[in-house]
């Protein structure tokens, strides 16, 4: 079955490249050129992945994508016009997978939505297979699905992904550069922030322990680590 991506993209020769491109490479594309009606079909049609522009009529992108998030997993690529930090961190809390600048080539898009969508399914690798239980949470590594007794929290890739990393090797200091190692060339500022919004995001998902503000620690100048289970 080939990848359903929506495009939600008001720049109607934009939107055409990118969906032409897709096509071309084998996906399956739907385009939407307000939020409104991605809203829409987001209800109508169980996509693989959605890449939204932040800047398009009706409901904007950053609302579309913190309303998607509300209902389901679906793993998000926001674009922006802006070269500041602001709206990339505000939609990476919101809970984007990665965002892109315009300008922007689509071979650049086409690999950020690879790399996402490796995240997003399940690896049939036997290392990632089998049952994590750490504090009160049960990690199932082959269904990529997170539970605290019969809730189950809801990840999007990149948080289960990051999770996955650090229960592994809880106690490790990991660097920024390592927890979004693969993700291609960014700034040394780029890798921070990144990293600290999608943290920041797991750790009010997955909340914390009785006794320590946190699962996952901070470790100045470095990066983070998982406590592990005798330092609750």
């Amino acid at each position: 079955m080939k990848t359903r991506v929506l495009v939600v993209e008001d720049e109607k020769k934009l939107n055409k490249m990118i969906a032409d491109y897709l096509t071309a490479l084998g996906y399956s594309v739907t385009s939407a050129f307000d939020g409104t009606d991605a809203l829409a079909r987001t209800g109508r049609t169980a996509f693989d992945l959605a890449v939204l522009d932040i800047m398009i009529p009706g409901i904007d992108g950053l609302s579309l994508a913190r309303r998607i998030r509300a209902a389901s997993d679906l793993p998000i690529i926001m674009l922006t016009a802006r070269s500041g930090e602001g709206d990339k961190l505000m939609g990476l809390e919101i809970g984007a997978d990665d965002y892109l600048t315009k300008p922007f080539s689509v071979r650049e898009l086409e690999a950020r939505i690879r790399a996402v969508l490796r995240r997003a399914r399940p690896s049939r690798e036997p290392s990632q297979e089998g049952i994590i239980r750490y504090a009160d949470l049960e990690v199932d590594l082959s269904r990529r699905s997170v539970r605290r007794g019969d809730v189950r929290l809801a990840l999007t890739p990149f948080q289960f992904d990051l999770l996955r990393r650090f229960l592994l090797s809880p106690g490790r200091v990991f660097s920024r550069e390592e927890l979004l190692e693969g993700e291609g060339d960014r700034s040394a500022e780029t890798y921070e922030r990144t990293v600290d919004a999608h943290v920041k995001n797991l750790r009010r998902v997955i909340g914390a322990p009785a006794k320590a503000p946190s699962y996952i620690a901070t470790v100045r100048g470095v990066g983070y680590r998982l406590l592990e289970e005798d330092e609750l």
